[in-house]
């Protein structure tokens, strides 16, 4: 899995360090202005992080990451100190050059830089991280990357081009493929945080993606409920919803619609009509369409309320090493926005137990989704 799988040959991409040895790759857009070359780094930083350490919950067998350099992030800095921003006089940012879209490794990551030995055998590490006990730790092996979607101050996903777009999910694409590959790395997670009351520190349009030593609590979830209902779960709840009343958008090649059992009082499902299991398997022609149909689905969620919704966009995909034709690629956009001026907070069922109480029908949200959706631009 070194090599990627699919690469689009109408977007160039560019690779660069960081002063500090960090790797940073520039994707040009299909229609791009910007000249091939690119600007040395010459900032004088300190040296990196040491990796951080994972320690274990006996009672759930739970990961937790204690980060401690997260503690020093800027946080909601003005437009002149943007660390996103290309480079200026005034602002020694993280990223020396103008840019379409940019990728860097994370200044302090929650996982990395430290990787797992290259002739580590991935399926006794995944073992490693199941078993249980008391006081166990292990390094935070990984990588965290941070992806820029312009070189504007403001905006997001939903924002850009359609042009820019399709550059943004072939940078996903490329990441997941190379990610994956990384010695140690069981599961690739690309997000996007968007909107303060979701936790964004920074206003820039960009999104992170998290390459993991170990498959997530949620995914793992899903692999206990695979294990219990069969291999087939995931194309039959996805055949069941896309014939179903709660759809929202369709395409040719993906669809969107509210699960049954939305937690959260916006929740949408976007996912692709055939199996794959992350996003470096997608052909070109997916991911054409997913940069219009993806775009479009953010702008309908603004347009439920008719200002701009708080979200976290999470792209489920496959273990790395396990399960990969069992699991689907699947984008899963959560808001806690339940009305114009309202906001659902996670309190004692939710935050304690894990027990979710939905505050808006799935059907009467579908409904309204469909119609924010279907007044905007495509």
């Amino acid at each position: 899995m070194t090599a990627l799988p699919v690469s689009d040959p109408r977007i160039a991409v560019h690779r660069s360090t960081l002063s500090d040895g960090r790797e940073l790759l520039y994707f040009d857009d299909a229609d791009t202005t910007l000249p091939p070359g690119r600007a040395v780094d010459e900032r004088e930083l300190a040296p990196r992080p040491a990796t951080a350490e994972m320690r274990q919950d006996p009672l759930s067998g739970d990961w937790i990451s204690i980060a401690a350099a997260r503690q020093h992030r800027v946080v909601l800095p003005p437009a002149e100190l943007d660390p996103l921003a290309p480079q200026s006089p005034g602002n020694p940012s993280e990223i020396p050059s103008r840019y379409d879209v940019a990728v860097f490794e994370n200044r302090s990551p929650s996982f990395g830089p430290a990787l797992a030995a290259p002739d580590a055998d991935p399926a006794a590490a995944l073992a490693a991280t199941r078993e249980i006990g008391i006081e166990r730790t292990l390094p935070s092996l990984g990588r965290c990357e941070v992806v820029c979607f312009s070189p504007e101050h403001e905006g997001s996903f939903g924002t850009q081009s359609i042009s820019r777009a399709r550059t943004v999910i072939e940078a996903w694409a490329h990441r997941t493929a190379e990610l994956r590959a990384l010695p140690g790395v069981q599961q690739v997670f690309p997000f996007e945080n968007r909107g303060e009351a979701i936790g964004v520190t920074l206003g820039h349009p960009h999104g992170q993606i998290y390459a993991y030593p170990y498959v997530t609590p949620r995914t793992q979830r899903l692999l206990d409920a695979i294990a219990t209902a069969g291999p087939g779960l995931i194309a039959d709840v996805v055949a069941r919803e896309l014939d179903g009343p709660r759809v929202v958008l369709r395409g040719e090649h993906w669809s969107a619609y509210v699960p049954f059992a939305a937690r959260w009082p916006i929740e949408v499902h976007l996912v692709p009509h055939r199996h794959v299991p992350d996003l470096a398997e997608t052909s070109l022609a997916e991911r054409d369409e997913l940069a219009v149909v993806y775009r479009r689905l953010l702008r309908g969620v603004d347009a439920r309320y008719g200002t701009p919704t708080p979200y976290i966009a999470a792209w489920h995909q496959a273990p790395v090493h396990e399960h990969r034709d069992e699991v689907r690629l699947t984008l899963q956009l959560t808001s806690p926005r339940r009305a114009a001026d309202k906001l659902k907070f996670l309190a004692g069922s939710e935050a304690a137990m894990g027990a979710w109480i939905g505050d808006v029908p799935p059907e009467a949200q579908a409904e309204a989704l469909r119609a924010a959706i279907e007044g905007v631009d495509a």
